[in-house]
């Protein structure tokens, strides 16, 4: 996967916008980062829960990877792009969408996206 892919599926998302942070790339959901760019590295990070984190580094290690430090603790994620393909990259990015959005509207895009697993405290 390339990092127009990321970008691609990334806006594909409801109510997503790119923006930057820290000269990098960024998908937001109403000001709320679920992932970023690092184009010159072929990675992007995500957001996930610290679940979805455990279970996608257990199942796909040369995939996905926590950041270093605190930002790893908080279910920030690393993919490899040149290791992912198309269905496992739009399902993290969902799965990060879905971590940060508000639950209502992750309830009104759910009839219009496939939903991810929602175990997170309402917004």
């Amino acid at each position: 996967m390339t990092p127009d892919d990321v970008r691609r599926l990334a806006l594909a998302l409801p109510e997503a916008r790119e923006s930057t942070h820290m000269s990098r790339p960024d998908f937001r959901v109403r000001s709320k980062i679920f992932a970023t760019l690092h184009p010159d590295e072929q990675r992007a990070v995500v957001k996930l829960t610290s679940e979805d984190q455990r279970i996608r580094v257990d199942a796909e290690p040369l995939v996905f990877a926590p950041v270093s430090g605190k930002w790893g603790l908080q279910g920030w994620t690393s993919i490899e792009l040149a290791h992912t393909d198309e269905m496992t990259l739009k399902s993290a990015l969902l799965a990060a969408w879905n971590a940060v959005a508000p639950r209502s509207l992750v309830t009104r895009a759910a009839g219009t996206t496939p939903t991810a697993s929602i175990d997170r405290d309402p917004v």
